[in-house]
């Protein structure tokens, strides 16, 4: 069998692998990655010159680490069980970065200490970050699963954000007497803001698509900047949305009643488990949409078999611009969460949980109730690598790398699986296949 006859096969598995079989998969990439990833700072650590090294192998034995004068650098002159110096063993090496203790902190240091303390400062930053990607991943999911490719999710999210906090502005002092009512009022009136504007945001380039058959990759990355650009001018001048008592480009404090409330964590931690139970509500509720109503059939069918869905009676048109729209709605969604639970206010050179939703989608294949563990293992990513360049002396370049590493692994399974199923032709044992080239069968998503 040749090469490309192989890689064939395998892509049809692939393909054709079951929910748990996919779960195998990503769960063997991820212990890949970081396999990898140890061999990498195993090798970082020998280009290091460090005081004593933070591992060490020795053989015969096992070092005891006695730091001597005149080290060389990333080895320690240690003495050996038996009272053996280095020089009389067979091998020995030493390296200025442990792997064990920096996968700890990525992985375990973001949890914090949560057996002791679950309301720990370290896992509301988890919780936050997850919060806030399961938005802009589900967001992506939907326009995926309509084979749309909307790259703007960034720039969706800066303009849900950037209404919500500037709107509000205006809107919740005049409420801000009111107590409980206030936030009743004023919580869901942001939400929606956020929702309105990133909606219609996403709906120009799903228009430009459906009608002048313009590429959304294109529109969507060049609108993003457009947003971006848009937020700065009319957050760094005091004529418009500046906050004139602050020296950064920012709008001004919303007041409490209008934010998310912290209730188990503390305020300064910046996170709210009713948010969070708010984003779980929303995977489940888009999952429902696209699996049990006549508009997610529409989409995913337009998705899966965009010619038989058009036959079918399908306004493919209509579907490209609402699925954009709704995709477009959740990253704004996501954007005013961020500025009702994590600032307060809206705030220039707002973090890139847009792009990293692209890869929470693919990671989850698409499903919004995958969504939300891919988020969750992302947060604990971002979040863990905090904690290594904090308590550790390890680079925060290598930090990105072994993160990214890990991205990669995990992702890339699932992204030939969906690059598979788009162009390939590898529908299940008996089933039958499309004259346009697709499986005869629905998505097992």
């Amino acid at each position: 069998m040749s090469f490309s006859e192989r890689a064939h096969d395998l892509l049809g598995r692939l393909v054709r692998a079951s929910a748990f079989e996919r779960f195998l998969i990503s769960t063997s990439a991820l212990l890949l990655s970081v396999f990898i990833g140890a061999l990498i700072i195993l090798g970082a650590g020998r280009m290091t010159d460090c005081a004593s090294a933070a591992y060490t192998i020795a053989v015969p034995g096992k070092f005891v680490t006695t730091t001597l004068p005149g080290l060389v650098p990333g080895v320690v002159k240690s003495v050996l069980p038996g009272g053996l110096w280095p020089s009389q063993a067979v091998f020995a090496m030493g390296f200025c970065y442990d792997p064990f203790a920096v996968y700890d902190l990525l992985f375990l240091g973001a949890l914090g200490d949560v057996l002791n303390n679950p309301l720990n400062s370290q896992f509301a930053t988890t919780i936050a970050e997850t919060t806030i990607l399961m938005f802009t991943g589900v967001a992506v999911a939907v326009a995926f699963r309509a084979d749309i490719f909307n790259i703007g999710v960034q720039g969706q999210l800066v303009v849900g954000a950037l209404t919500t906090g500037v709107v509000l502005t205006y809107v919740a002092p005049p409420l801000a007497g009111l107590g409980v009512l206030a936030t009743i009022v004023l919580l869901p009136l942001g939400l929606l803001l956020g929702g309105v504007a990133g909606g219609a945001y996403a709906a120009v380039p799903g228009a430009l698509k459906a009608y002048a058959d313009a590429n959304e990759v294109i529109t969507t990355i060049m609108l993003n900047f457009v947003a971006t650009s848009i937020a700065l001018f009319l957050v760094s001048r005091e004529k418009y949305f500046k906050d004139p008592e602050s020296f950064a480009n920012q709008t001004v404090n919303l007041p409490d009643v209008a934010l998310f409330p912290s209730w188990l964590f503390r305020a300064r931690d910046d996170v709210s488990l009713l948010a969070f139970a708010f984003a779980v509500v929303v995977l489940v509720g888009i999952w429902y949409l696209l699996q049990h109503t006549p508009f997610g059939y529409d989409l995913r069918t337009s998705g899966l078999q965009p010619d038989a869905a058009e036959y079918g009676g399908v306004d493919a048109d209509r579907t490209i611009v609402s699925s954009m729209t709704l995709s477009g709605a959740l990253a704004g969604i996501g954007g005013a969460v961020y500025v009702l639970m994590v600032l307060g206010n809206f705030q220039t050179g707002v973090p890139d949980y847009g792009f990293d939703g692209i890869t929470v989608s693919i990671l989850a294949g698409n499903n919004p109730l995958g969504v939300g563990l891919a988020a969750f293992l992302f947060g604990v990513l971002k979040s863990g690598s905090i904690v290594v360049q904090v308590g550790s002396d390890v680079p925060p370049t290598l930090v990105g790398v072994l993160r990214g590493l890990i991205i990669l692994f995990v992702a890339m399974p699932e992204f030939f699986r969906m690059i598979g199923q788009k162009f390939g032709s590898f529908g299940r044992p008996g089933e039958p296949v499309a004259t346009d080239g697709g499986s005869g069968g629905g998505s097992d998503e």
